[in-house]
């Protein structure tokens, strides 16, 4: 987006003032835009060959595009309780750290702790702090958030919900949904579509006199894969035309598979599907003249499903390593765009950032207070935002806490980050394993025995994190044979 003569106190806690055409004040808008299971390569500019996403291209052109930007967990549920309040959800007060309800393994080695199943109500979520400063709140798509109707969007600060409830994937991606919050629609029509549509209609009918905040997690890219049928051949040709005739190679990971190469026609079709949408919502901004009073933040919740104990997942994250459900990087590194007017165009960013911090950034950046009792783990980016190559000033590091077992292959175990380093704990056998991720992005060269001193430090920065945090450990299965 253009430069807007705006005025921007990046001090925590201070105002933003910003004016319209009018002379009143003017809060900007904020999309988010919440992209399930969307792999850090799952986009073409973050180096795909094989998948095209021309609108979401065009909006990093247009913003910042952030290069070791992260979901706060491998796993959906968790990083969507981060966002929505600012907190690591491995937090006591959070508890969520793993897809709700999650897997129930009980002849396994360890026994996984038990997660809070429903968003805490004593939790002030961004939506509920937008709401009360006079935003009209709007979620569309994917909550996973509650077992119970009790715990769905709007007893968490939204006026509307299209699509929300207790579960994580859709019966299909063609009506009839099977979604209590969501109608059926006419036949043949595609559900990425129809959210969309939804939003637009909201943007194109709301009270123009209140700023908005859109929450938009689209279902898509989670299974099941059903493509999107107009986009299928497109997709099924170009594979063909890039000679993948032959199987698609695959590598072991620990218990799982990790497919190695993108070439699913069928998935392609969703990630188009789904960039063809975003471009119809941009375009909706444009179209109602709030476009330049609008921060749109794209990202994913966690890393592609590339690995799985059985088959592999429909991605390929290369050079990541592993995927979705995974402490490795492509289990938490995701695609994360910002545009907003405040950014100067073709912004790249490579600073670490968080999910976690989406929250802190939108008062900020809507001029409200900040919440830091609310908000523990978030940090404001809009430093980054005027200047790209800057720093972060972050009072606590970069924590994956993940104590489960997972359908990748995943055992219960930890990462954390600091500076171009980065720790894997497993906590079956105690196994640490040290990355340089400047030298290694695919975290293939463990130094752990390289630089014991590193490994032991970041080791008990973690471990103080974690117990600071109150977070849940395993423990061991007596009935373990």
């Amino acid at each position: 987006m253009k430069q807007l003569g705006l005025v921007l106190t990046f001090g925590v806690g201070l105002a933003v003032s910003t004016m319209g055409s009018e002379g009143t004040s003017a809060r900007p808008n904020v999309v988010v835009i919440l992209v399930d299971d969307l792999g850090w390569n799952d986009l073409s500019c973050y180096g795909s060959e094989f998948y095209e996403t021309p609108n979401i291209d065009a909006m990093a052109k247009g913003g910042i595009r952030f290069t070791d930007g992260y979901a706060s967990h491998p796993v959906c549920s968790p990083t969507r309780a981060a966002i929505m309040t600012g907190k690591n959800p491995c937090r006591e007060a959070i508890n969520i750290t793993d897809w709700i309800p999650g897997e129930q393994r009980q002849k396994e080695k360890l026994l996984p702790p038990t997660l809070n199943n429903n968003l805490p109500q004593s939790e002030t979520t961004i939506a509920e702090t937008l709401q009360n400063a006079g935003y009209a709140t709007w979620h569309l798509g994917k909550w996973h958030l509650g077992e119970t109707a009790a715990s769905w969007p709007k007893a968490h600060g939204f006026d509307v919900n299209v699509g929300g409830y207790h579960r994580g994937q859709p019966d299909a991606y063609y009506t009839p949904y099977g979604n209590p919050n969501l109608e059926d629609g006419p036949a043949g029509e595609y559900l990425t579509d129809r959210l969309t549509s939804e939003a637009i209609h909201l943007l194109e009918t709301r009270d123009a006199e209140k700023p908005f905040f859109m929450y938009l997690p689209f279902y898509t890219v989670h299974t099941p894969i059903q493509a999107c049928q107009r986009h299928l051949p497109r997709f099924k040709e170009k594979r063909a035309a890039m000679g993948m005739t032959d199987k698609t190679p695959v590598k072991k990971e620990g218990r799982g598979t990790t497919r190695m190469r993108q070439d699913n026609a069928a998935y392609a079709s969703m990630v188009y599907a789904m960039d063809e949408n975003v471009g119809r919502l941009l375009d909706a901004l444009k179209s109602t003249g709030v476009d330049e009073n609008t921060m749109v933040i794209l990202l994913g919740d966690n890393g592609g499903l590339s690995t799985l104990e059985w088959g592999s997942g429909p991605t390929c994250l290369l050079p990541l390593r592993a995927g979705k459900g995974w402490g490795y990087e492509g289990g938490t590194r995701v695609p994360f765009i910002i545009d907003d007017p405040q950014v100067e165009s073709g912004s790249i960013c490579s600073e670490p950032i968080v999910a976690t911090d989406i929250y802190a950034t939108v008062l900020d950046r809507c001029g409200l207070s900040f919440r830091p009792k609310q908000a523990t783990d978030s940090v404001s980016l809009l430093p980054l935002l005027k200047n790209p190559d800057g720093k972060l000033k972050r009072s606590q590091p970069l924590v994956w806490h993940y104590p489960h077992y997972h359908g990748s292959g995943w055992v219960p175990g930890s990462a954390i980050r600091e500076g171009d380093w980065k720790l894997v704990e497993f906590y079956e056998d105690g196994i640490v394993e040290l990355y340089n991720l400047k030298d290694d992005i695919g975290e293939q060269n463990d130094l752990a025995e390289k630089y014991p001193e590193k490994a032991t430090a970041l080791k008990k920065k973690l471990d103080a994190y974690l117990k600071s945090s109150g977070a849940a450990m395993p423990v061991p299965n007596p009935n373990f044979q």
